[in-house]
């Protein structure tokens, strides 16, 4: 096994570590924590590089959802963009704590069976140990009860690194040069007035991300075809949103995960944007990411959202969240799930049709 770096955590927070191409088909990350005692909020890995592709490991020092507190959750992510026509990446992958003879292992990966990663999709281990098996394990060895070390084996069954190690391709920089190109402000040609601020754009390139722009700029109700900047005024968006949706359009990417709420609210609008401007691909980007800020504050109107825009995988992921008892008993008791039952009875009749169907 290649070493791919090391990601250090301390009291919650995500230090300096060093992060490295394994350059093979298996590798090993490294996830050193510190301070895990009272450790709720999820935390993410410095991305790592083995069989060609990125990945990053989500820590869960409490668990990821109710029914699993107590303990701690692992699970490894595929930290790149896919298309979803793209082959899945079949990988195998094992979490172990390490000690001074681990070292020594060449591979720590058991069993054979084979996980299909796409683009930030997720698997893991819900239940590795508990914090009190932990604090154990700690004690046998003589460790320092504040500090421990995770190691994530990965074994890419389809591995796409660059076979010849000589020459050095440089990774895609297409959208990092739309994105300069729109903060330069060269060439824009429409201004749209979002709130307080001015957003310039470039009517080409917004024409050939989105069907509705494409309408709106060169169809038969275009807005007019002058070199000089058109303005055009949107009175129902928040500026941060529009923000976002330019950065996708020019650099196809999202903002960097966070798991806070913030994220969650402007994934939920941005979501909201893409169906309005019919751009499929931030649609299901953000579908798939709303799916790791399910919880018990947030399911209602995540449901309701997917309901509403058509993301019949989110709403499908709402009601596997709703299946844990513990889960549904808390939203239950939440003003949120009132206002779900009083206004989309459809939606609730299906929820619990899905929920008495067998897993």
């Amino acid at each position: 096994m290649a070493f791919a770096g090391v990601s250090i955590i301390a009291n919650g927070v995500l230090q300096d570590g060093s992060s490295r191409n394994a350059g093979a088909a298996c590798g090993y990350h490294l996830l050193v924590v510190e301070g895990h005692n009272g450790l709720q909020q999820c935390i993410m890995s410095r991305a790592f590089t083995v069989g060609g592709h990125r990945w990053c490991i989500y820590y869960y020092p409490g668990g990821r959802c109710q029914e699993d507190a107590g303990f701690i959750s692992l699970h490894i992510c595929l930290y790149e963009q896919m298309e979803t026509t793209a082959d899945p990446v079949r990988a195998q992958f094992d979490f172990s704590l390490v000690d001074e003879t681990d070292q020594q292992e060449s591979a720590r990966i058991h069993g054979n069976k084979i996980f299909e990663f796409r683009g930030y999709s997720l698997h893991g281990n819900d239940r590795f140990m508990t914090s009190e098996d932990l604090t154990k394990w700690r004690n046998r060895k003589d460790n320092d009860n504040s500090l421990f070390a995770i190691r994530c084996d990965v074994l890419v069954q389809n591995p796409t690194w660059n076979t010849s190690p000589f020459i050095l391709v440089p990774p895609p920089d297409m959208p990092r040069n739309f994105t300069d190109f729109l903060l330069a402000g060269e060439g824009t040609d429409v201004v749209f007035r979002v709130g307080d601020e001015s957003f310039p754009a470039h009517r080409c390139v917004l024409a050939a991300r989105s069907k509705v722009f494409r309408a709106s700029f060169f169809g038969p109700m275009k807005e007019g075809t002058s070199t000089t900047a058109a303005a055009v005024q949107i009175d129902d968006m928040d500026a941060a949103v529009f923000k976002a949706l330019l950065g996708f359009i020019y650099g196809d990417s999202l903002p960097v995960p966070t798991q806070d709420e913030n994220e969650g609210v402007l994934l939920q609008h941005l979501l909201v944007a893409a169906d309005r401007y019919d751009i499929p691909r931030l649609k299901a980007m953000c579908e798939t990411k709303l799916c790791d800020h399910i919880k018990v504050s947030t399911v209602a109107t995540i449901m309701a959202l997917a309901d509403q825009h058509g993301c019949d995988g989110l709403k499908k992921t709402c009601y596997q969240y709703l299946r844990c008892p513990a889960n549904l008993n808390a939203v239950m008791a939440t003003d949120g799930f009132d206002l779900l039952y009083r206004s989309y009875p459809a939606l609730m009749k299906d929820m619990m049709l899905a929920m008495l169907r067998p897993k």
